[in-house]
């Protein structure tokens, strides 16, 4: 359950850092738009956003909240590989160690989180 909540650190701490290198002029539909519009929708969309994975990660329904896990370790799996692919872009800036951290820090803590769900899941081997 750790490994889900450091990534999940490091995810909200990012989309701080994201900020400040104005991560919606590489985002579609947000990198046509003037930086202030542009900016304040970047970060208004965060709010429900956030809202939704905490709700519903603290879902009172086990399926729910497992399964809302599973997606939210994978999108930082996803996440991780876009940055990686945009990194190219002349307008990436995220060569920061700690931009980094807190990129890669997310994708290894949710690949580590599917990985010990998978084995929580698998039954004892009855020899």
């Amino acid at each position: 359950m750790a490994l889900y909540y450091i990534g999940l650190a490091c995810l909200f701490t990012h989309e701080l850092d994201a900020v400040t290198h104005a991560e919606w002029r590489l985002l579609f539909g947000l990198r046509d738009l003037p930086d202030s519009t542009a900016a304040s929708a970047f970060v208004a969309f965060h709010v429900p956003l956030f809202f939704l994975i905490l709700l519903l990660s603290h879902h009172p329904r086990q399926r729910v909240s497992s399964s809302t896990k599973l997606v939210v370790a994978a999108f930082m799996i996803v996440h991780a590989i876009l940055h990686f692919a945009l990194s190219s872009s002349p307008q990436y800036s995220f060569q920061g160690s700690l931009s980094n951290f807190l990129i890669f820090g997310a994708a290894v803590s949710g690949a580590a989180f599917f990985v010990a769900s998978w084995f929580a899941r698998q039954p004892p081997d009855r020899a």
